[in-house]
């Protein structure tokens, strides 16, 4: 399963110390996101930071920075018109099987009560059966991958991976945990775990 981590919204004195150790943990994809930055503050931000790092970082806004800086790439937001590219949001099914056709990877969600966002939470009449039934047709002939989000922890990953999501995007259980690492560490464990009863099965 892949995961990839959602920065905090604001500026937080542990982010980058915590990219240095996701990163050298295997992270391949981290997203930046920060609604109430402009695209100057953003750009500094970026800057200052390694530019080894550049490849694995994917920015919510102000997407003239990743060609700017050669980062990873954009992600579309679930309003966004753009018809493809490398990664976007969405939150229905009907969207979600019009892009997962012609994006690289789709985070869909909320599938569990948010950590981090009160009252962002799945509906009591979410048709969970018709989103397996979704996921498992794309993974028959589709090389688009789709990630969960909302509510994702460590000992959720495995529901993920019942309903055929291909891994998770993570964001409160990381940053609410006092040790960002250890929290993102823990969820690769239970990743890990996953794999090895997949192959004793």
């Amino acid at each position: 399963m892949r995961i990839v981590i959602i920065s905090p919204e604001t500026a937080d004195p542990r982010e980058v110390p915590a990219m240095e150790g996701f990163f050298a943990a295997g992270l391949e994809r981290y997203h930046v996101r920060k609604p109430s930055w402009e695209a100057a503050e953003l750009g500094a931000w970026l800057r200052a930071l390694p530019v080894t790092w550049r490849p694995r970082i994917f920015l919510h806004q102000h997407h003239a920075l990743v060609g700017e800086l050669g980062l990873g790439g954009r992600h579309e937001k679930g309003d966004s018109k753009r018809a493809a590219g490398p990664s976007r949001s969405c939150h229905d099914l009907p969207s979600l099987r019009r892009y997962m056709r012609a994006f690289e990877q789709v985070i869909f969600g909320p599938v569990f009560p948010s950590i981090s966002k009160e009252s962002y939470a799945p509906s009591a009449d979410f048709p969970w059966k018709e989103l397996s039934e979704t996921l498992r047709a794309k993974r028959a002939g589709g090389a688009c991958r789709v990630l969960a989000i909302g509510g994702i922890t460590g000992d959720r990953l495995a529901r993920c991976k019942e309903l055929g999501f291909d891994g998770a995007a993570v964001h409160g259980a990381v940053w609410r945990d006092a040790d960002p690492v250890r929290a993102y560490l823990a969820i690769i464990e239970a990743v890990e775990k996953l794999e090895d009863n997949r192959n004793a099965a």
